[in-house]
């Protein structure tokens, strides 16, 4: 329904103004500009953190029982507009205080001038409130609703130390760091919202070695160290610009690629062999892994990649399956 307001303005020389507010355009509006800050990060952080969550919640029950575990894997599937709910909410905030500041705006006018700070959709200071607001708004969703929320004050203060005193931009070590305790923090925490727990471990198999969901995090988080610069290397000029010391402007382009080509293969191998999750999911993790490295070394464009980006993407969501995938393969 649309609702028409009368204000009066008192420096009004020609007589009373009148302006016309339309709800539903404007929540379309609002609902856009979150949409546009967060719009970048849906496949890198939204959608695979919430596989994560959910796989790996299953993957701790006993596929061997489904019977007198029914009630459990119920549990799990009813908490998934949780788990999305508590990736957005951390999310969108971080996401904010990442790109609010003058540098940040310099450098999305380059590499992304769609975001509501560069195409003047928001100022700087209505950025830091909506900012203020959404972390207040994700402790109470932490605390009092979905759970998580050690690792939601993590994501306010890796946040803080990334973006306020701009610990990412002059090392590219202490860069990558920081993600990967930034991806730990929405992992650990999207697992920790499907289970409804803070603890749990994969169920004990007797054909192989009882892995811990710690220890898988801890896997993840050691390829996130290793590997999430592929996400600079199609950024290099917006990095240059703003002065950030990304590892392919400190070591150069090429040992940058040949250092995400690297490891990518014996991560794509190592990673289902520790999830016990059988040939077929082992030759996807190898193929994916393979494409990265293959593509980051023989396609150098900055559009090609942003695709290498993508199927790095598809690949950790994989990654993040594996558990899940082995639970199956074993009952």
């Amino acid at each position: 329904m649309k609702c028409i307001v009368k204000i009066q303005s008192d420096m009004s020389i020609g007589g009373p103004s009148f302006h016309v507010c339309r709800f539903p355009s404007a929540v379309a509006s609002g609902g856009y500009t979150i949409w546009l800050f967060i719009a970048s990060d849906i496949q890198t952080i939204l959608l695979p953190s919430t596989i994560f969550g959910i796989t790996n919640a299953l993957a701790t029950r006993d596929f061997r029982d489904v019977q007198s575990q029914f009630s459990a894997y119920l549990n799990t599937v009813y908490r998934i507009p949780l788990v999305i709910g508590w990736v957005g909410i951390n999310l969108l905030p971080l996401t904010m205080n990442n790109q609010r500041s003058p540098s940040s705006i310099a450098e999305d006018s380059l590499n992304k001038p769609w975001r509501p700070l560069p195409s003047k959709r928001l100022s700087g200071p209505q950025a830091k409130r909506l900012m203020f607001g959404f972390y207040a708004l994700a402790v109470v969703y932490s605390c009092f609703y979905s759970g998580g929320l050690r690792q939601c004050l993590g994501l306010i203060i890796l946040g803080t130390c990334y973006n306020s005193f701009g610990a990412g931009d002059h090392n590219p070590v202490i860069r990558n760091i920081i993600n990967a305790l930034g991806y730990f923090c929405f992992n650990s925490g999207a697992v920790e919202v499907a289970l409804g727990s803070g603890s749990a471990v994969f169920t004990e198999r007797p054909e192989a070695r009882q892995y811990s969901l710690r220890l898988w995090i801890m896997v993840i988080t050691a390829i996130i160290l290793t590997t999430m610069h592929v996400q600079d290397m199609c950024d290099q000029e917006g990095d240059a610009k703003r002065g950030r010391r990304t590892l392919p402007l400190v070591i150069g382009d090429a040992a940058a690629r040949w250092s995400i080509a690297l490891p990518m293969p014996v991560w794509g191998v190592i990673c289902p062999l520790l999830a016990d999750s059988g040939p077929l999911a082992t030759g996807l993790s190898f193929m994916l892994a393979f494409a990265v490295a293959i593509r980051m070394l023989m396609w150098r464009d900055t559009a090609s990649d942003r695709m290498t980006f993508r199927v790095w993407n598809l690949w950790i969501s994989v990654v993040y399956m594996l558990p899940l995938l082995g639970s199956v393969s074993l009952s």
